[in-house]
């Protein structure tokens, strides 16, 4: 993490000039897309009984959606002014999908992979956005097998939009190495702690945004795309980190989706309290200096390979450092804009992810448990999937000593 030595004057981005700048609302709106499970078999279902969506609509009121595959549901919060506000609705919107999910002897599990499910079995959603994109995509749209989690912020300036999104891209593979829950594909331990990027990096328009240096530039390379028929608007990409086209947000894109609300709560806690540092820097005419794309892609790898447990670049420093002291800086730097916007306690939750380990550290921990106690391999993989499905409903982590235990082996 750059020391504020590492701050640089700022050059200015497109119109906005330092006296222009008005404070951003900085609200916040999470969306989740949940895989729907099986409770028997465990593996992901076919299609969703449409009587189970035409319960959750009728339950949530416009705050659920069906998404690319036919076994997922997406949810959606209202727009929040604070982090711990977000996650309290989010709590109660899980809550209502998994009753409602139980009435058909379902669960839905919020991971962003599914341990053994396979994707040749699965279907896209008949809705003509996903036809669309289903054919465009083709083969490798088929692999699409996976869920995320998007956290919005309330950035109404345009041009600030911009400026914060080019500054925000150094800080992406952090907030993914907190919320990793993708390690397996397809029965397999990819040995990755978030496999859905490397499936993600497959599609066009993905990956970390390029450094624009005005809204204008941004818009002209979309309407590049859209007046020649390759996309019918901005949504269609799908950036790690975008101005959203639906909201005057910035769509934070890179998060796995995560089992314990508490942990996604940090994630969104962070991420905003990272917008308003940035804001508050580039108010005093600095911003965070630039780096390659190319280096910052070196830490997206490594953030989705080695998680909590691994090493990011310090690129002010110019060497590899723990995450841990990594985390402990960024927290200290952005203490101030935390406390200013009430998600102190929540952003300072980073710690006991660090300390205890994401998803992905525990479906592995918990496959490896079961299999030494003697477990065959597809019912240990049957009680990761139990582990997942008591935490995306509320159950508390087990400790690291009990990650052997699950209903899937009995």
């Amino acid at each position: 993490m750059p020391d504020p030595d590492g701050l640089t004057p700022a050059a200015g981005c497109g119109t906005m000039g330092r006296m222009a700048l008005k404070q951003p609302s900085f609200t916040i709106g999470i969306e989740e897309e949940y895989l729907l499970v099986d409770r028997a078999s465990r593996d992901l279902v076919c299609e969703m009984p449409p009587r189970l969506f035409e319960d959750c609509e009728r339950t949530l009121r416009g705050q659920v959606a069906r998404e690319f595959l036919k076994s997922q549901i997406e949810v959606e919060t209202q727009v929040h002014p604070t982090a711990s506000a977000a996650g309290a609705e989010l709590k109660a919107l899980r809550r209502s999908v998994v009753d409602l999910a139980g009435q058909h002897g379902l669960a839905p599990i919020a991971a962003s992979t599914h341990p053994f499910a396979h994707w040749g079995e699965q279907e896209a959603t008949e809705r003509a956005r996903y036809r669309a994109i289903a054919n465009d995509l083709a083969g490798v749209g088929r692999r699409l097998v996976f869920g995320g989690m998007h956290v919005h912020v309330g950035v109404e300036d345009d041009e600030l939009r911009i400026d914060l999104m080019n500054q925000a891209r150094y800080f992406l593979p952090h907030l993914l190495v907190l919320s990793t829950s993708s390690p397996f594909a397809e029965g397999e331990n990819t040995g990755l702690k978030c496999y859905r990027l490397a499936a993600y990096n497959e599609l066009p328009r993905t990956g970390l945004p390029q450094r624009f240096g005005s809204w204008a530039e941004y818009r002209d390379t979309v309407d590049l795309l859209v007046r020649n028929g390759v996309i019918e608007d901005a949504s269609k990409i799908w950036w790690d980190l975008r101005p959203s086209a639906r909201f005057p947000t910035l769509e934070l894109r890179i998060p796995d989706v995560c089992p314990l609300v508490d942990d996604t709560v940090c994630v969104a806690a962070l991420y905003v309290s990272i917008l308003r540092m940035l804001y508050r820097i580039r108010r005093s005419n600095q911003t965070w200096r630039p780096y390659p794309l190319f280096l910052l892609s070196e830490n997206r790898w490594r953030a989705q390979r080695y998680g909590v447990t691994g090493t990011l670049f310090d690129f002010g420093k110019g060497e590899l450092v723990p995450f841990g002291a990594l985390i402990d800086e960024l927290l200290d730097m952005v203490r101030e804009d935390a406390e200013a916007l009430g998600c102190r306690r929540e952003a300072e939750h980073a710690r006991t992810i660090v300390a205890r380990g994401t998803s992905a550290d525990r479906q592995v921990a918990c496959l490896h448990g079961l299999v030494a106690r003697g477990v065959p391999r597809e019912a240990a993989l049957q009680g990761v999937v139990d582990r997942l499905i008591d935490e995306t409903a509320g159950a508390e982590p087990l400790a690291p000593d009990d990650a052997g235990s699950g209903r899937g082996a009995a």
